[in-house]
């Protein structure tokens, strides 16, 4: 096979690697080949060999905001975490996909540039915050980001303006194409430095005393459904603390789903799917996942 010639020229490639080491959650399976790429040509040659070997891709981020089937994921995953060059064109700062939003962030604001306060908590990657249109404290990563770069699975590089990638709540075209996000520029504008980083650091000081970071979690489970915030919801629905197998809503924000020791990406489901059953028999609402669900015998979205 193609992709066992790029094993042999050290592509930092590997075979059947337990993706928990990578997950937020701690938990899912194996993936059948675990790739780093360290650069763009690194990746075109990744996937190349991945067409010719008729290998499904999966491209996971930071594995932040995901769970992954404790059967794992057929086929080539890739993780950009070492494409992670961060750079300043005037306003504008371009970040390649496998760097945190975070450092981007603070990137921006140690540049004395504003507009992406409001990802100074979000622990994903640029590449997941395009993926996901990721959002926190009033900010989504649309409002910032003019053009985005992408690879397609036919290997093709693509540019596409912010109007291009059509965002909207939790969603982006590369969601629908299986683009391969390589990075994204984001437009800003000049600030006072020393606000902008009060700004990132409340916001951050905010996230640690609401959210349970002290415990393994894949971030937000639910999208918001109109007119209703998840959290509270489930509180009045006496969903807050329900615990299958490791996996528990959070006691501290039941919005979060968190591994309380030893939980198996199917006790996220299984919890997942009592949550949902529970609300729409109580409140006749259909709660639909913003956690990305993949792997084997898993089917799109959990709803």
């Amino acid at each position: 096979m193609k992709i066992d010639s790029l094993i042999k020229q050290n592509y930092n490639i590997s075979k059947q690697i337990p993706l928990s080491r990578y997950t937020f959650t701690k938990t899912g399976g194996e993936a059948e080949y675990l790739a780093f790429p360290k650069n763009l040509e690194q990746l075109q040659m990744l996937v190349a060999a991945a067409n010719e070997d008729g290998l499904d891709i999966t491209v996971i981020g930071n594995a932040s905001n995901l769970i992954i089937s404790d059967k794992g994921i057929a086929g080539l995953v890739i993780i950009l975490t070492d494409m992670n060059e961060i750079k300043l064109d005037g306003d504008t700062v371009e970040a390649q996909a496998g760097a945190t939003i975070v450092k981007t962030a603070f990137f921006a604001a140690n540049h004395g540039l504003s507009g992406l306060e409001f990802a100074a908590g979000i622990p994903g990657s640029v590449g997941g915050a395009v993926f996901m249109n990721a959002g926190a404290y009033g900010g989504e990563s649309e409002q910032a980001i003019s053009e985005v770069t992408v690879l397609t699975r036919s290997g093709e590089i693509k540019h596409y303006s912010h109007d291009e990638m059509h965002f909207s709540y939790r969603h982006s075209l590369v969601q629908e194409t299986g683009d391969i996000v390589v990075s994204a520029r984001f437009k800003l504008e000049q600030g006072d430095k020393l606000k902008i980083l009060d700004e990132m650091n409340y916001l951050n000081a905010l996230r640690a005393y609401k959210q349970p970071l002290e415990y393994p979690s894949c971030g937000s489970v639910f999208k918001r459904p109109t007119g209703h915030f998840v959290g509270p919801m489930l509180i009045k629905a006496g969903l807050q603390g329900k615990q299958i197998g490791g996996a528990q809503v959070s006691t501290k924000h039941a919005g979060f789903i968190v591994n309380k020791g030893g939980a198996t990406a199917t006790d996220y489901l299984n919890l997942i799917h009592y949550i949902q059953k529970t609300i729409k028999e109580q409140r006749g609402i259909d709660l639909h996942t913003e956690v990305r669900i993949i792997g084997r015998d898993i089917e799109g979205e959990s709803k």
